[in-house]
């Protein structure tokens, strides 16, 4: 009977009985049907290339540059298409994260965030707003280099190439835009964020393509690392998910008052304040790699372009030390990494306004003063456990050149953000799942 428990059966493992509970009721059946048909649409358009493309070329040059190919697995292979989706939602991400960082220096935006749904709302309306400025000028900088490298040509605003680089980059940011739209379709009708779906969908499509490279072109030492370099994985996404759960939960006691028979009495609640040692999530990731893989862009752009002897020397000296294969790359990816999981948590935890909250609430840390003394408390707890978050993140982030290094399968390269992203979505999935079965008196996938 629909909303009754279902008594597994005893041959069947819980995780499989919990997707068979899930598919039997409509509803979540729909929503996950419809959640898979957006990222089916996701991955055709993702194979839609922009008008003017050399496939043969295109391809040559993303085989014989590193650079580019690191920044072809986010994209799950729509960069190397260069198709219209070839940008992702990366920009609308990064819009968000301005935005995030603007808020609090911003009167206008502060005083947005704190009138609920609508401020939310309208806010989310600028982000769409800064996403298009950001797409046009992420997309016309990637034109521009694969042209240097020999992918394509007739990119720029000179003699008749303004037209056919307008409309291509009109593609790109209407491609982002696109994809924006699916991902709010999902969140809204669908099982799960939809721009993190979005995410998963290119990162998950661009590993049978790099798996079987690796495969393929390998040895039998190179199968032995690629066997390797698996466990490795396996091993840090169980770490990934030890960490993702991980929390400091802070006791904290409600005073209450009711009335019983014309009397007031004063009741003490007790719950607790939740601290994640990784609070900030990918962001810290996302930034230190945005950051590192700068340099070396711009030097292969220099050296491509610039005809003096030094500055095209010095170019290419810049572009090998700090290219994602050396050490210096990923030393650089350490500290950044480091610094900006202090930055952006300290960043957030001021915006939430905790000690603020528990106060208007009633609410106080048992043994702690409310109001300032709180604040500083929760301030000093949180970065404690945030230098656990940090070194977990710098680890994690520096794990695909030391897994590297140690199978000599350069053809499979991990990555870390990916990692995070992938582990992260799927539990939160399984969540609003879990959630949909709890409604129904389902057993669901982690419970």
């Amino acid at each position: 009977m629909a909303g009754q428990r279902t008594a597994p059966t005893r041959n069947r493992p819980q995780l499989l009985q919990a997707g068979i509970d899930a598919f039997s009721q409509p509803d979540v059946r729909n929503k996950v049907l419809f959640t898979l048909a957006m990222l089916i649409v996701f991955r055709f358009v993702a194979h839609v290339p922009v008008p003017g493309v050399e496939r043969e070329a295109l391809q040559r040059t993303f085989d014989n540059n590193a650079i580019l190919g690191f920044l072809n697995i986010f994209s799950g292979g729509a960069l190397q298409n260069l198709s219209v989706a070839a940008l992702g939602v990366y920009p609308y991400i990064t819009a968000q994260i301005v935005m995030q960082l603007a808020t609090p220096l911003i009167p206008r935006l502060q005083a947005l965030s704190q009138e609920g749904e609508s401020g939310r709302n309208r806010i989310n309306l600028y982000t769409t707003w800064v996403t298009v400025p950001l797409a046009a000028f992420q997309g016309y900088a990637q034109l521009l280099l694969i042209q240097q490298l020999g992918g394509i040509s007739n990119v720029g605003f000179t003699g008749g190439n303004a037209l056919p680089t307008i409309a291509t980059m009109f593609s790109l940011v209407a491609g982002t835009m696109f994809l924006v739209w699916l991902g709010e379709l999902i969140s809204e009708r669908g099982i799960g964020n939809g721009i993190s779906l979005l995410i998963l969908g290119g990162i998950v499509a661009g590993l049978p393509q790099i798996i079987g490279r690796g495969v393929i072109t390998g040895t039998g030492t190179a199968i032995t690392g690629l066997v390797l370099l698996s466990a490795v994985t396996v091993i840090v996404v169980m770490f990934i998910v030890l960490f993702q759960e991980a929390q400091r939960r802070l006791p904290v006691q409600y005073a209450r008052s009711t009335f019983r028979g014309g009397r007031m009495y004063r009741q003490q609640g007790q719950s607790h304040l939740p601290l994640r040692v990784n609070s900030a999530g990918m962001i810290p990731l996302i930034f230190a790699t945005s950051i590192m893989i700068f340099p070396p862009v711009v030097a292969q752009f220099v050296a491509a372009t610039v005809d003096v002897g030094w500055i095209a020397n010095l170019a290419g000296f810049f572009e090998t030390a700090l290219s994602p294969a050396g050490a210096i790359y990923w030393i650089g990816t350490f500290v950044l990494v480091m610094i900006f999981t202090f930055f952006y948590t300290m960043v957030v935890f001021s915006q939430q306004n905790l000690a603020e909250n528990l106060q208007r609430q009633g609410g106080f840390i048992p043994g702690i003063r409310p109001g300032r003394p709180t604040q500083e408390y929760i301030t000093r707890v949180l970065v404690r456990i945030t230098w656990g978050g940090a070194i977990f993140l710098g680890i994690v982030a520096v794990i695909p050149y030391f897994a590297t290094t140690l199978t000599g399968v350069q053809a499979l390269s991990i990555s870390a953000a990916g990692l995070l992203i992938v582990v992260g979505v799927v539990i939160d999935t399984m969540r609003q799942i879990e959630a949909q079965m709890m409604m129904r008196n389902y057993e669901g996938f982690i419970s």
